[in-house]
């Protein structure tokens, strides 16, 4: 009787650290929550999945994003983006499908946005510039201070915004 009694105490005990251990996990934020954003522009849903990361406290651009390579607009898996119609992108045209979006800073401001054909990629890692649909240059410019990266939607295209910046892409 002793021994059952002792039994249940401890499965009891364990039921209960396992049912903390849960409520404590979900309590926890992820380090770059994953988030999506879609509105139609130009007679085009748009659809943006993009990994968000915080600032924290670092630089970002020129280190954290470093100027002059590929970095994959987001976090973990390179950011996709997808158009259910042919769009104009900058001027050029983007045919309807789903796609990972890249981008590379300069210095100067000037940002090369890149449409890959192969939109499941773990970060920028597998990039290859053959699988180029599109790329275009934008300009950047200083926005106010955002702690998370956002992506937003509106009647003339899209901007990533970031720290201090914000990087607008025209769509028509």
């Amino acid at each position: 009787m002793k021994r059952s009694i002792k039994m249940k105490a401890a499965l009891l005990f364990v039921f209960a650290l396992f049912i903390s251990s849960l409520t404590f996990a979900q309590d926890k934020k992820p380090a770059s929550p994953h988030d999506s954003t879609s509105a139609k522009v130009a007679g085009s849903l748009i659809k943006i999945k993009y990994g968000s990361p915080y600032v924290k406290g670092r630089k970002v651009l020129g280190e954290l994003v470093p100027f002059g390579k590929v970095w994959r607009a987001g976090a973990d898996s390179a950011t996709s983006i997808t158009t259910s119609k042919a769009i104009k992108v900058e001027g050029k045209t983007l045919p309807a499908g789903r796609y990972a979006f890249f981008v590379i800073p300069s210095e100067s401001g000037t940002w090369t946005l890149i449409f890959d054909k192969n939109p499941k990629q773990w970060g920028a890692y597998t990039y290859k510039e053959a699988n180029d649909q599109l790329r275009v240059t934008v300009k950047g410019k200083t926005a106010p201070k955002t702690e998370s990266l956002i992506y937003t939607i509106t009647p003339k295209g899209f901007s990533l915004k970031w720290d201090t910046f914000e990087v607008p892409v025209s769509i028509k």
